[in-house]
């Protein structure tokens, strides 16, 4: 029995170790907006991006993470809903209590109404983590009051610009650059209020969100503000945490202080290789709120007034996450924690003869996804294809944490950690009823429904999506294959609308 009785014991450790061992912390950073080309350290060498090109070097970086789509013109909404719920495109939205904040488009979901999900904090609170949320969220309040134990600065979905010499902002002169009626506009003058002059909300002591105030400061200084004291007080707590810091940035209005716009002076910013002053047909977004910030038809001036504070914001951006890294440290926490930086989609910003994300070329569905943390990788660049949303999942096995049933998109532990050798075999995308892709390592299939019309693009030939072989009838094998998958991949995850010929 003297033997018996420690194996036991031993064993009983070994098989509930979880349990026993400290839990990481979670520090998950999501900008707006933001292309997959726009690091330092992964390749472009015109933007300035110290803190992040940190974050490359001391972790893993996927090249390929995607978003799936969006049933709203607001691509943001649909992206983080299926972030929070874990479920694909065309579930996540038919969940009644994590409906989006505004009412939700109307047309192509066929998918039953779902039983309520446990959203992603909600997996962390209810495990005994400190749960705090700064920023943009983008879903409706009674998830957030459900998932987080502290909100600080609760961001809105984004802010327009204006002088402030009006009592309403609809009578107030918007972001469009560059305007001939807006000559005196800049980007570092708070008096045109945008994310200058934020209005947020916090979690109040009886559990609810309170009203909207307005804080005169850039919005992603007020949210690293934020999640640099958390990070302080964290240091006195043995409570492990689970942190949600959502810049707006770079989503437009794209403003910076003056020494981050000096930076990038607009007649040297490059313009992009796939640049158009139109693009060739109505996609079905080109008269969305996007698509009017800049001028028909794209001039080279002003896609590079676009990049130029495009980059602006992000290296300024960049900053406040080196304040929030530096924080982490300070606090004694950096060991055991798992950093995560991503977006919730690309943009166009010019590209296409395009300004927004409502797309399917890959400057617009692809984001930048990077993880450092306990026996992650170091400087790792990871090219197969994963989804955003399965941050979710990873977070949970990376914790040790179960992964509710309702959850759709697969953890990526062993991918990260080289026991898994592939991703995602195809990539699937949609655009409300307007459009649907498919894209495999090599290849793109593009369906407008409403027009009948297809675009195939050669990935390995023409990464920058510019020669459109749809007609090519050296690709005649390949169009077929794809548009079965797609047809495949519709069906699947539950498309309504017709198949594709």
């Amino acid at each position: 029995m003297k033997y018996i009785f420690p194996n036991i014991i031993a064993l009983y450790l070994l098989f509930n170790w979880s349990a026993w061992a400290e839990k990481p912390n979670i520090l998950f950073i999501i900008s707006d907006d933001q292309a997959p080309d726009t690091i330092r350290a992964l390749g472009n060498k015109h933007i300035q991006t110290p803190n992040l090109d940190r974050l490359v070097r001391a972790g893993t970086s996927f090249t390929h993470c995607f978003n799936q789509g969006s049933w709203s013109g607001a691509v943001c909404v649909a992206s983080r809903t299926m972030l929070i719920t874990g479920q694909s495109v065309y579930r996540a939205p038919r969940n009644k209590a994590y409906l989006d904040p505004w009412a939700h488009a109307k047309g192509v979901l066929a998918v039953e109404v779902q039983k309520p999900v446990t959203t992603w904090p909600e997996v962390f609170r209810k495990s005994g983590y400190q749960t705090f949320l700064s920023g943009k969220w983008h879903n409706n309040t009674y998830v957030a009051e459900k998932g987080f134990t502290q909100i600080k600065a609760l961001g809105a979905g984004m802010y327009e610009t204006h002088e402030g010499t009006k009592p309403k902002l609809s009578e107030n002169p918007g972001y469009l650059r560059p305007s001939l009626t807006r000559k005196k506009w800049n980007a570092w003058d708070p008096k045109f209020h945008g994310i200058w002059k934020p209005s947020v909300r916090d979690l109040q002591p009886d559990g609810k969100i309170g009203d909207y105030y307005t804080v005169e400061k850039h919005s992603s200084e007020l949210f690293a503000d934020h999640a640099v004291d958390f990070l302080g007080n964290s240091a006195k707590s043995e409570t492990p945490f689970f942190m949600y810091v959502s810049f707006n940035a770079p989503h437009d209005p794209r403003q910076s202080p003056k020494s981050f716009v000096d930076r990038y002076p607009v007649a040297k910013t490059k313009i992009p290789r796939n640049y158009l002053p139109k693009h060739p047909f109505d996609n079905g977004a080109i008269t969305i709120r996007d698509e009017q910030l800049a001028p028909f038809p794209r001039t080279k001036n002003a896609v590079r007034t676009h990049r130029a504070e495009y980059y602006a914001i992000i290296s300024h951006m960049d900053q406040q996450i080196g304040r929030i890294l530096n924080a982490l440290e300070k606090s004694g926490k950096a060991e055991n924690t798992y950093v995560i930086f991503t977006s919730d989609h690309g943009l166009a910003v010019g590209s296409h003869g395009l300004m927004g994300k409502q797309n399917p070329y890959d400057h617009s569905i692809r984001m930048p996804f990077l993880i450092r943390g306990p026996g992650i990788p170091r400087d790792k660049k990871v090219k197969e294809m994963i989804y955003m949303q399965s941050v979710y999942p990873t977070t949970c096995e990376l914790a040790g944490l179960p992964i509710p049933k309702s959850v759709d998109f697969p953890g990526l532990r062993d991918l990260i950690l080289g026991k898994q050798e592939k991703g995602e075999d195809l990539v699937y995308g949609c655009y409300q009823d307007t459009q649907r892709l498919v894209r495999s390592q090599t290849h793109k299939l593009i369906f407008y429904p409403k027009l009948n019309r297809y675009q195939l693009f050669d990935l390995v030939k023409d990464p920058h999506e510019i020669t459109d072989q749809f007609d090519n009838p050296s690709y005649k094998k390949i169009r077929a294959e794809l548009a079965q998958k797609m047809n495949q991949k519709r069906k699947e995850l539950g498309d309504g609308l017709l198949a594709v010929k």
